[in-house]
């Protein structure tokens, strides 16, 4: 079953307008005209009638939330999420990726601000880091963990079938190996701590990368670009840690804004200022005031959720 975000919602909008009443001869025309204009329509028109017929059966919040939302933007955007997962196609990453809604159907998730441990079926160990999900899926046939947001650290044990790790980009395959498997909004970075790892994109059809003992790669549906060594920084968030390694001061902020609520800016001004060394995540403030001690900064807090770090009159 396969259909794009775009005929999703239209569907989820003719479903809509006609459980609100009958629909008028326009209207009914323009449903019309719409189902018969593509066979991708008529897919997603018989799915989600098929969708709706269940949700009754449901006891999650997301089917109460399709059925029972006193705001319709909210019930429109619950059955749009239930119509894609339901599709069980490539397109449910596309809508987590846009964050229409949360994961809310995740196996597992992570707050912003904390990780979580996960022992596998297989004896393997999972860790997420802040704001992150994923699913697991073990059989007879296969080990796959779908990686819906955030990023995760995996010490994979040797089993019958590879471990694997699905994201929005691709597909990353191993046997007994340790690794850092990052979701970006158009890319997957991978980090091989130890062992070896495949990687193959969505959309290529050659052979797989290999990707072996301490180095990384970036990779999108299309392919990937030139494997580097691994950054220092790469897992050093399961111990703990931010590591910065002559760091843009407007990236150690970005990647500090992952484990705190609310905003963090850098003025341009000192963006470019460089930075190294190791901070402890558990305390993000103090590590604000660490920054005033070692650049000339001034962080300006407005409210605990609003600050901005700039030059020190």
């Amino acid at each position: 079953m396969n259909f794009s975000t775009q005929v999703a919602e239209q569907a989820v909008h003719w479903l809509m307008e006609m459980q609100q009443g009958t629909l008028n001869p326009r209207q009914q025309a323009a449903w019309q005209q719409w189902l018969d204009a593509h066979s991708e329509h008529q897919r997603a028109w018989d799915h989600i009638q098929r969708v709706n017929q269940r949700l009754r059966g449901m006891p999650s919040p997301l089917a109460h939330a399709a059925l029972n939302a006193q705001k319709s933007n909210s019930r429109r955007q619950a059955l749009k999420l239930l119509l894609i997962l339901g599709a069980g196609s490539a397109t449910a990453w596309s809508l987590r990726q846009h964050t229409i809604l949360p994961p809310l159907t995740a196996d597992y998730r992570s707050p912003v601000g904390q990780q979580r441990k996960v022992q596998l079926a297989d004896g393997s160990q999972l860790q997420l880091n802040t704001g992150s999900a994923v699913d697991v899926h073990f059989d007879g046939q296969q080990r796959l963990i779908r990686l819906l947001e955030g990023e995760i650290l995996l010490l994979a044990r040797a089993g019958p079938a590879p471990l694997q790790v699905l994201t929005g980009q691709g597909l990353v395959s191993s046997q007994a190996a340790r690794l850092n498997v990052r979701q970006f909004n158009d890319h997957t970075q991978l980090a091989v701590l130890e062992g070896h790892v495949e990687v193959m994109p969505n959309r290529y059809s050659g052979l797989p990368l290999s990707v072996d003992t301490a180095r990384q790669v970036n990779f999108t549906r299309k392919g990937w670009d030139t494997p580097r060594p691994a950054d220092a920084n790469s897992g050093a968030w399961a111990d703990g840690m931010l590591v910065a390694a002559h760091m843009r001061l407007d990236d150690f902020l970005a990647e500090l804004g992952r484990y705190r609520r609310g905003q963090l800016h850098c003025d341009p001004q000192v963006a470019n200022l460089l930075l190294s060394g190791s901070y402890p995540l558990d305390d993000s403030e103090r590590i604000l005031d660490l920054l005033e001690v070692s650049l000339p900064v001034k962080v300006r807090r407005f409210t605990r959720y609003w600050v901005t770090v700039q030059a020190r009159a």
